[in-house]
């Protein structure tokens, strides 16, 4: 188990965050400070962070950290790996980035079946600039630029990322999980661990997808957040392993 020090992950640096309360964000990056120090990897670890809520993860994880433009998360990281065949590397990227403006990105690495993981956070909105619609808002749902919930007919349906990619020869692996409930968070957590085992043994393309709290931008409390994810998200979205 991971060293715990005033139960604060030794990877985690003793900095408050900027989330909002109720952010899944939290739970998840103490999730993967965990997972990589259990791993014992934390020398050889390189998260790619692009824009978005956890742009700034490098103040709060104690490993190597790269920044990269919006969307090309998964180009920077392919690179990376590519030069440094030894390191440990993994993106962390919300929906509106993974799936809007890194959707080619995103696709030709799996396609490709770069030994990469993936932390795929979906909120189903933008966070960070607004609480937008975000190519996962589900049907109906109220954002900042859908005032009268999303119509299908005028804005399509949302994508279903994991189960695209799934689709893919390149993908060794692909699950889904979600943060609202403590067994679900421990299934993450397993989920997480799998995929960066996957990318130790040289398996390939690794993608976990986490349905995560955003009780800002969808109006809600963050108890009441919860129970949207239950209601509402994971009928569109059903957590499971795909691939």
């Amino acid at each position: 188990m991971a060293l715990i020090t005033g139960h604060r992950p030794v990877l985690m640096k003793d900095v408050p965050t900027h989330y909002c309360p109720g952010c899944g964000h939290g739970i998840l990056h103490r999730i993967v400070a965990e997972v990589i120090d259990e791993l014992r990897v934390a020398k050889k670890v390189v998260a790619v962070t692009p824009i978005g809520c956890a742009v700034i993860a490098y103040d709060y994880w104690d490993f190597d950290c790269v920044e990269a433009p919006h969307g090309r998360a998964l180009a920077v990281a392919t690179a990376i790996k590519r030069l440094r065949p030894d390191c440990v590397v993994f993106t962390y990227q919300g929906d509106g980035d993974l799936a809007a403006i890194g959707t080619a990105e995103t696709i030709h690495a799996a396609n490709r079946g770069e030994n990469l993981t993936v932390v795929f956070v979906n909120n189903a909105v933008y966070g960070m600039t607004g609480g937008q619609m975000a190519p996962t808002t589900l049907p109906s749902q109220v954002t900042a630029t859908t005032p009268e919930g999303r119509d299908i007919r005028r804005d399509g349906y949302p994508l279903k990322m994991s189960e695209m990619l799934a689709l893919l020869d390149g993908v060794y692996s692909v699950e889904r999980t979600a943060l609202c409930r403590p067994a679900e968070v421990l299934a993450t957590k397993k989920a997480v661990t799998a995929a960066f085992q996957n990318q130790i043994e040289g398996k390939g393309f690794s993608l976990v997808e986490i349905l995560a709290m955003c009780p800002t931008h969808w109006r809600l409390s963050p108890e009441e957040s919860l129970t949207w994810i239950d209601r509402e998200m994971k009928h569109y979205f059903p957590v499971g392993k795909l691939k």
